[in-house]
């Protein structure tokens, strides 16, 4: 997404793990955080940095890849760096340590920088609460409510952020939507057909094991739902308002969109939650440089 609102610069470049596999109308570099000798030449002439976090992992192959990004950006002379973070308010997930390593390590840096904490996609409940073909959705969320955010709506913030860098130094933004659903709300957003029904987090703990999930994914993709059943990811903001110039879009026309695409079924696994894949950024540099 962030690869294709960059599109039209003349200032940009693109860095992936694959480049064949990215089409965008931009130079494309090979940056792999899993090949630090990578990196340090990828960033070379970067003036701002968009580093994607590579969530998809145990918490010290995430911290290793990130801290290799960041090493080779102050290597390179990178200025400033902007990273796709996590809320706050997901302090009690699983995945969230590498998040606020990331984080200090950054503040700690030589570059100015901003944070961007992004709250959880509104498209994830397409996954982890998906109606099933009788029209129940079935998932383990209780009468909890996440504050979620389109996609979309992140990877515009993230853009402007970006190309307007100096303005957010030392800026740290929680990017959670202005309106927390749940399990009903999104069972109404499909339509008077559909119902939804709590079950336990046991009961998805084995149907997501048994489905193939990568044995981290596990308690990645319950970690979740627990924190939302227990309320903790409920909490609303306006910082990506503010960002955007615009109210955001609407979390459950997402999740029901997403959901239609995908003809999505109840989630067997776990490959939700960790589906920020092996990192990227997004810069201005090169004069401008991005990782999808």
């Amino acid at each position: 997404m962030i690869a294709q609102r960059l599109g039209d610069r003349d200032d940009t470049i693109l860095g992936t793990r694959d480049p064949g596999q990215l089409q965008a109308p931009l130079p494309v570099r090979r940056l792999d955080f899993d090949e630090p000798r990578t990196l340090v030449k990828g960033f070379e002439g970067v003036d701002v940095l968009l580093l994607i976090s590579a969530g998809y992992g145990e918490d010290d192959t995430v911290i290793a890849r990130h801290r290799a990004a960041l090493d080779a950006a102050e290597k390179s002379g990178v200025r400033h760096v902007v990273y796709t973070s996590l809320t706050a308010a997901g302090d009690h997930l699983p995945y969230a340590l590498p998040h606020r390593w990331t984080e200090r390590r950054i503040q700690e840096s030589t570059m100015d920088w901003t944070i961007l904490r992004n709250g959880l996609y509104a498209e994830l409940l397409a996954r982890i609460a998906a109606p099933s073909a009788d029209g129940r959705i079935t998932a383990p969320l209780g009468e909890g409510r996440l504050a979620a955010v389109a996609r979309a709506d992140l990877a515009d913030a993230a853009v402007r952020v970006t190309v307007e860098a100096s303005a957010h130094a030392g800026r740290v933004y929680e990017l959670v939507g202005e309106q927390a659903v749940g399990g009903a709300d999104l069972a109404r957003a499909h339509g008077p057909h559909v119902t939804y029904e709590p079950e336990t987090l046991a009961r998805t703990r084995a149907r997501i094991a048994a489905g193939g999930a990568e044995p981290f994914q596990v308690p990645m993709l319950v970690g979740t739902c627990s924190a939302v059943a227990a309320g903790f990811l409920s909490p609303t903001g306006g910082d990506l308002r503010r960002l955007l110039g615009r109210a955001p879009r609407c979390p459950l026309a997402a999740a029901v969109a997403q959901c239609r695409v995908r003809q999505c079924s109840p989630v067997a696994s776990a490959g939700t939650v960790g589906s920020r894949s092996h990192g990227g950024a997004a810069g201005r540099g090169f004069p401008e440089a991005a990782l999808p």
